[in-house]
């Protein structure tokens, strides 16, 4: 008999159930049994969203800014706190962020891969300060690496290798990695021995299958040695699917479900 996943299992309400309203997508998702993340808070009526009962994940912790400016700093800073106040509202534990603000097509506000030391320096400080209001508030920030080949071009500080390198410098518990393994796929892979390489800075898995960015099983990563690498390496958080339905959604997150079931 197969045992439960030992896993907090999550789904993205941008990416599934998309004829529904927000608060519709999220109420089914929450019906199915799966937590629920959310991106640009301020898109949604807050209040309806409450109301659904449901439990949140994760949500995107900024509205403006890039970790590695002065002045992009400040501002994503400033909407980090304003997030904060909504993360503690809908009772959502971790906050999103990328190395720079993304536009609609998910291009980089401020573009920039190449990273100067002073770039670097910044970030880490930028980090820093975040990790001051999450512990005053109990909260996590977690940066996401993204791929750069296909879905965000430009994005500063966007490769696995990089999040790990600039989480694990600064070396705090309120700042974690968002390891997101669709990305990883498309921009290096090797993902199992990545999952254990970032395991002590890791905050939340984030998965999709390549090509397409759908659901475990519609592509080319085994995501049951996946989810057997992470079991072995103790992991107990949360796995959320952050990709499209390639058919029905409902039976997306049933392959979801069965692929991180041991």
């Amino acid at each position: 008999m197969m045992e439960p996943t030992p896993f907090t299992l999550a789904a993205c309400a941008e990416m599934l159930f998309r004829g529904l309203p927000i608060t519709e997508r999220v109420k089914r998702i929450d019906a199915l049994g799966f937590q629920v993340e959310i991106w640009d808070w301020s898109r949604h009526d807050l209040k309806s969203l409450a109301a659904t009962g449901a439990t949140f994940s994760s949500m995107t912790g900024y509205l403006e800014g890039t970790l590695a400016d002065k002045d992009g700093a400040e501002r994503l800073v400033e909407t980090a706190r304003a997030s904060i106040a909504v993360a503690k509202e809908l009772g959502i534990p971790r906050l999103n962020l990328h190395g720079t603000g993304l536009d609609g097509q998910g291009l980089p506000i401020k573009a920039g891969a190449e990273m100067t030391g002073p770039m670097w320096i910044t970030a880490a400080d930028t980090l820093n300060r975040l990790a001051d209001l999450g512990q005053q508030h109990d909260v996590t920030f977690v940066l996401e690496n993204l791929n750069t080949a296909v879905d965000h071009p430009g994005v500063p500080f966007a490769r696995a290798e990089d999040v790990l390198a600039l989480v694990a410098s600064v070396d705090r518990p309120e700042v974690r990695i968002m390891l997101d393994l669709y990305h990883a796929q498309v921009g290096e892979g090797n993902l199992v021995e990545l999952v254990r390489r970032c395991a002590p800075y890791t905050g939340e898995i984030q998965v999709a299958d390549v090509p397409g960015r759908c659901e475990p099983g519609s592509g080319e990563i085994h995501y049951p040695a996946i989810a057997r690498a992470l079991n072995e390496i103790g992991y107990r958080g949360t796995v959320g699917l952050e990709g499209w339905a390639s058919g029905d959604d409902e039976l997306a997150l049933a392959r979801f479900r069965d692929a991180f079931t041991l």
